[in-house]
């Protein structure tokens, strides 16, 4: 198989229930190396739940889930894999700097927890990607809601990963915030990554795209190109679009 297309996630005939409720119904998705894959879908489709899976946070009760060629239970490598989850905040309430919270994020890659040279280099460079170099050395509860996923998205960066898996990484973010991260996004994938992104709208990752796999009570119902954007999307198997709605709640502070 040519490397460059060889899967780097590989999910097959996937599910998985939370609580007593199935939320993955058997679902098929594959990352092909240097892919840009959106996750799209209506809330409780199961999109989150598709992720982490993938990075066995979420155990599945059926199928069978690769890495980089490697069954979930035997893969070892994480250092290799970035991940920005859902609901959380860039301290989860300890104090710590910009910095502090980001070289976290390079422990995968050091030896008994020490950094050298390199991995400050390394740490340094994904606060410079995201914009706070300015604040690397304030305190994350002093940051903005969007800074603060910025500083999350900046810790995945730090170990150089070849996969970056985002959950709604734009999810309350400012304009602003969403700009310089969609220009740190497209200097990751002009760099060779792979990325998965669970999105509730394209915006302006839009031009990045290459595949949208859209769930629909936990099953696949579209794989392919990516609804086009006109200030609403219709997900391909809804009947109805989804404005970009003013009125929709903002929420600042936390990965939603």
């Amino acid at each position: 198989m040519d490397p460059v297309k060889e899967p780097v996630i590989s999910l097959r005939g996937a599910t998985a229930t939370l609580g007593s409720r199935p939320v993955l119904r058997g679902i098929d998705l594959t990352v092909r190396r240097g892919e840009v894959v959106a996750l799209l879908g209506a809330n409780g489709s199961g999109k989150s739940t598709a992720v982490r899976s993938a990075i066995g946070q979420v155990p599945l009760t059926g199928g069978s889930i690769e890495l980089f060629g490697t069954e979930l239970k035997r893969f070892r490598d994480w250092a290799r894999v970035g991940y920005v989850p859902q609901r959380t905040t860039a301290a989860s309430g300890v104090p710590a700097t910009v910095r502090e919270v980001v070289a976290s994020g390079r422990l995968s890659r050091t030896k008994l927890g020490l950094l050298s040279k390199a991995d400050r280099a390394a740490v340094a460079r994904a606060i410079e990607l995201v914009g706070l170099a300015d604040r690397a050395k304030d305190s994350v509860n002093a940051l903005s809601g969007g800074q603060h996923q910025r500083v999350l998205i900046a810790r995945a960066l730090a170990s150089e990963p070849e996969l970056l898996i985002m959950d709604e990484p734009m999810a309350g973010v400012d304009l602003a915030s969403q700009e310089i991260l969609a220009a740190t996004l497209r200097e990751q994938v002009a760099g060779g990554a792979t990325v998965l992104l669970v999105l509730h709208e394209l915006g302006p990752l839009e031009p990045l795209i290459d595949r949208a796999v859209v769930l629909r009570d936990g099953c696949v119902t579209h794989d392919g190109p990516p609804p086009k954007a006109t200030g609403q999307h219709a997900l391909p198997g809804h009947d109805h679009v989804h404005p970009h709605s003013a009125a929709e709640p903002i929420r600042t502070g936390l990965l939603t």
